[in-house]
C-alpha cells in the first residue's frame, strides 16, 4: 500500500504549535524519517508513527493557508491556517477585547506595581497600533458594556476604572481585592473576579456585592457569560487539574469540566460557543467546549494567555507578549 495523508488536526495554528497530520502506511520505520513542510519551511517533526506524525509549526510563515506535505507520501494535500502577528510588544494577562467597529483592544500590563508608559493600545482592523490609555497599574481584564464603553481591572488596585472615548479612566468600582476577569450582562451588571477567591456583582453604579465563592486562583480568574446567564470562571491553581467553573444568576457553583491542565482565557464566539485557552493532556491552544464529548483542540499554539471574537466573527489568540489574527 501507498503511504497517504488524510487530514491535520487542528486545521488552524500560530508558530510553534504542534499540529497532528493524520494518515496510514507512512514510511517511518527508515533510518532517517520524511521530511515534512509547510507551505515551503521544513517543519520539526516531535512525534511519528505509521498513521500520525506531529510537527511544530515552522516560524517565518507568510500566514493564511499553508499546504503540508511530507516528502514521498501522495494523497490530499490538506491546509493548515497559519495565523499571522497583528500585535507585538504587549504584556497581555487576560483576553483583548474587541469594540463593536472591530479594534481591538489589548494591554501592557507590567510588574506588579510598575508605572507603563502605555497601559491599553488600540490596533485598528487594519493592524495600526495606537496609544489609547495610560495611567492604569497593572491593568489586567477588560469588558465592553451594553453602551459600548471599555472598562479595565487593576489587579494591583482592587479597582475597575471606565475608559472615555479619548482614554482617560475614572474609577468606577473599587475595593475588589486582586481585581481580575470581568465580564457584563446584557442589563449592564458587570462581574469581577477577585482572584482571592470572590466573584463579585457590580450594579450600574458601582456598588459590589459577593455572587460566588472559588477556590483562590495563583494567577488571575478569567470570566465569560453565556447568552442565557451562566457565568464561566477559570483560575489556575497549584492543582494537577483545574475546572472550568460554571455560576448561575442566583450565584450557584458548579463545575463544568474537570480535566483541564491550566485553564487562562475564555470567550464565546458569535454562535454561543465556549473557547478555553489551555494545555491539555500534552496539546497547547484553544478549546472549543461541546456537550457531548471532550473539549476539541482548534487552534494550536504554545504559551496562550486569551482570546477574543470580533462581532464579525474574527478570532485573536494572544500570548504574553504577541496577539495573532486567526482567519
Amino acid at each position: 500500500m501507498s503511504s497517504t495523508i488524510h487530514n491535520v488536526h487542528p486545521t488552524a495554528a500560530i508558530e510553534g504549535g504542534r499540529i497532528a497530520i493524520e494518515g496510514s502506511d507512512f514510511p517511518v520505520h527508515e533510518p532517517v524519517l520524511p521530511e515534512v513542510r509547510i507551505g515551503d519551511v521544513p517543519a520539526r517533526v516531535v512525534y511519528a508513527s505509521a498513521s500520525r506524525v506531529d510537527v511544530l509549526v515552522p516560524a517565518g510563515l507568510e500566514g493564511g493557508p499553508m499546504p503540508v506535505r511530507i516528502a514521498g507520501v501522495t494523497g490530499a494535500t490538506p491546509v493548515v491556517d497559519v495565523a499571522v502577528p497583528f500585535a507585538r510588544g504587549l504584556h497581555q494577562v487576560d483576553n483583548p477585547i474587541f469594540d463593536r467597529d472591530d479594534n481591538l483592544y489589548v494591554t501592557y500590563s507590567g510588574t506588579r506595581g510598575q508605572q507603563v508608559p502605555v497601559s491599553i493600545f488600540r490596533v485598528r482592523p487594519n493592524g495600526t497600533r495606537e496609544t489609547f490609555s495610560s495611567g492604569i497599574v497593572n491593568p489586567t481584564s477588560m469588558a465592553i458594556d451594553p453602551d459600548g464603553r471599555l472598562y479595565v481591572s487593576s489587579r494591583f488596585e482592587g479597582t475597575v476604572y471606565r475608559i472615555a472615548a479619548d482614554g482617560t479612566a475614572e474609577p468606577f468600582a473599587t475595593d475588589l481585592g486582586v481585581a481580575c476577569g470581568l465580564a457584563f450582562a446584557p442589563d449592564g451588571t458587570l462581574y469581577v473576579g477577585d482572584r482571592s477567591g470572590t466573584i463579585f456583582r457590580v450594579d450600574r453604579d458601582g456598588h459590589a456585592k459577593t455572587m460566588a465563592t472559588l477556590p483562590a486562583s495563583v494567577a488571575a480568574f478569567h470570566l465569560a457569560l453565556a447568552p442565557d446567564g451562566t457565568l464561566y470562571v477559570t483560575g489556575p491553581t497549584l492543582g494537577s487539574y483545574d475546572a472550568l467553573y460554571r455560576i448561575t444568576p442566583n450565584g450557584d457553583v458548579s463545575v463544568a469540566y474537570d480535566r483541564f491542565g491550566r485553564p487562562q482565557g475564555l470567550a464565546f464566539d458569535t454562535s454561543g460557543r465556549l473557547h478555553v485557552v489551555d494545555a491539555l493532556a500534552g496539546a497547547s491552544g484553544v478549546f472549543r467546549m461541546a456537550r457531548d464529548r471532550d473539549p476539541e483542540l482548534v487552534v494550536a499554539g504554545p504559551a496562550l494567555i486569551g482570546l477574543a471574537f470580533s462581532l464579525s466573527g474574527t478570532m485573536v489568540v494572544a500570548s504574553n507578549d504577541t496577539a495573532y489574527r486567526v482567519r
